[in-house]
C-alpha cells in the first residue's frame, strides 16, 4: 500500500519537476536569444530579460533539488565510503536525515519568508512579479524534498531487506 502511494506521489512530482524545469528553462533561453539578437543586431537592449533569467535560475535551482534527490545526484563527499565500504549504508541514511532536516527548515523558514512578502507586497523591479511567488518556491521545494527523501529512504530500506529475505 505504501509503495503504491509513493508511486503516485512520484508520478505527480516527476510531472511537476519535468514541466516546470522545461518551461522555465525554455522561457529563459528564448528571452536570452532575443536579447542577444536585439543587442548585437539592432543595438537595442531588453532590460527585463536579465531579470527573467535571474528568476528562472532561482526557480530551477530549488525545484532541481527535488529532482536531484530522486536521481540520487546530491553533492556528497564519499572519501570515507571509499576507504570503509561498510559505512556506505549508515552514511547514506545520515545524509538523507541531514537533507530531511534541511527540507523541514526550508518549509518552516520559507513559509515565514513568503508570508513576509505577502505582508509587504514587494515586487521585482522591472517585471513587477510579486516576490511572494519566488519565495513560495522555498516551502514548495521543502515539501517536494521531504516526499523525495521518504521515497529514497523507503527504496534503500527495501534494498536492505532483499538480501536478508533471500538468505
Amino acid at each position: 500500500m505504501f509503495s503504491k502511494i509513493l508511486g503516485v506521489v512520484d508520478k505527480i512530482l516527476s510531472f511537476i519537476e519535468d514541466w516546470v524545469l522545461f518551461f522555465a528553462t525554455m522561457a529563459a533561453l528564448i528571452s536570452l536569444f532575443f536579447a542577444v539578437i536585439l543587442r548585437y543586431g539592432f543595438n537595442y537592449s531588453l532590460a527585463w530579460s536579465e531579470e527573467l533569467v535571474r528568476e528562472v535560475i532561482i526557480v530551477t535551482t530549488f525545484i532541481g533539488c527535488s529532482a536531484a534527490i530522486k536521481a540520487r545526484s546530491m553533492i556528497k563527499i564519499d572519501a570515507l565510503v571509499q576507504l570503509v565500504p561498510k559505512l556506505k549504508t549508515p552514511l547514506t541514511f545520515f545524509s538523507n536525515l541531514v537533507a530531511m532536516v534541511f527540507a523541514i527548515m526550508m518549509i518552516y523558514y520559507g513559509w515565514h519568508m513568503a508570508a513576509l512578502q505577502v505582508a509587504t507586497q514587494q515586487k521585482t523591479i522591472i517585471l513587477e512579479i510579486p516576490l511572494v511567488y519566488l519565495y513560495a518556491v522555498l516551502p514548495t521545494m521543502g515539501v517536494m524534498m521531504v516526499f523525495r527523501l521518504i521515497q529514497v529512504m523507503y527504496e534503500d530500506v527495501q534494498e536492505l531487506r532483499k538480501p536478508a529475505e533471500s538468505v
